[in-house]
């Protein structure tokens, strides 16, 4: 453990150094990819080559379209996947990878932009850059100082800060991030109402002078254990649930819809978030929400159990 708590404790304070103090071109960089009509090419090789390879997967997945290059497969055939229109980010941290040449004269002939990422501001790939984003010259975490970690760490970091500042200015929401990351628990929790509601043919509604026997029947058949009222005009004026069953059992089947029901309810809008709503049914002790348009006319419903289902929760 004491291993551990030493590396923790370089790389992270290696990481305090560099934000008090970050690249000067970093903002020249990001102004850099923002004004290109083009993709973000990163590239390098070994450890650097891993962390370009998550680089390129963050600013893919955050509204940048990016991808690796292989720089010894660009050798023998993938610059063509470099386009004038492109910038690269070269990351070395000796700045003198040999892979990285063909791409180097690559960029240079077709006027490619570089940004360059290193630890050493006078190495070939940093003169060649335009952007040059050095990289402090720290200690590595290993016993030896060879093993690349403290320096892989700052480059990831680099990355990230470029990503992020890159999603800004791209006014970048989470409605934008959904879209890039459909799968799994972080797709179902970013899904909007829209995405998993019941559309109008399912809706269990009701009048307001509709006979309680008759609202029972709308709730028991559809399935969704409430029934939304609406006045002539189609517009909802209430909610009955299960509770408001209970509530009112002495003289129940003499009553009509509007005697009964809730005229305040919780409703949300196809724009909220499913993860938004299922909080809202978990406060409120309810199963399912109606779902209204902007004039609060009923348009859809949903269920718990759509968003368990989806993995919302």
């Amino acid at each position: 453990m004491s291993v551990a708590s030493r590396v923790l404790k370089i790389e992270g304070t290696a990481l305090l150094e560099f934000a008090a103090s970050p690249p000067p071109d970093l903002a020249a960089a990001v102004a850099q990819i923002l004004a290109r009509s083009g993709r973000v090419i990163v590239s390098g090789i070994g450890k650097s080559g891993h962390v370009a390879r998550k680089i390129a997967a963050t600013l893919a997945s955050t509204g940048t379209p990016s991808f690796f290059v292989h720089p010894a497969e660009a050798s023998h055939g993938d610059l063509g996947m470099i386009m004038p229109e492109d910038t690269c980010i070269l990351i070395s941290n000796s700045g003198e990878t040999t892979e990285l040449g063909d791409i180097i004269a690559h960029c240079v002939r077709f006027s490619i932009p570089i940004i360059g990422i290193s630890k050493r501001p006078d190495s070939t790939l940093m003169r060649a850059a335009q952007m040059r984003l050095t990289l402090p010259d720290v200690a590595e975490a290993c016993a030896i100082g060879l093993a690349p970690t403290t320096s892989t760490t700052l480059t990831l970091a680099l990355g990230d800060a470029l990503a992020v500042a890159l999603m800004e200015a791209r006014a970048f929401r989470p409605e934008h991030f959904q879209t890039y990351h459909p799968g799994g628990k972080l797709g179902a929790q970013l899904a909007k109402v829209s995405q998993l509601m019941h559309g109008e043919a399912s809706l269990p509604l009701v009048t307001e002078n509709q006979p309680m026997a008759e609202v029972i029947l709308t709730m028991t058949s559809g399935g969704f254990g409430v029934a939304g009222v609406i006045d002539a005009q189609g517009m909802m004026t209430g909610v009955i649930s299960d509770g408001d069953l209970r509530r009112n059992i002495d003289g129940l089947m003499g009553f009509a819809a509007r005697d009964v029901a809730t005229r305040t309810p919780v409703t949300v809008t196809v724009d909220t978030l499913a993860a938004e709503a299922l909080a809202i049914m978990n406060k409120r002790k309810v199963g399912a929400l109606f779902v209204i348009d902007e004039t609060g006319r009923p348009i859809g419903i949903l269920h718990l159990h759509d968003c368990l289902r989806t993995g919302v929760a």
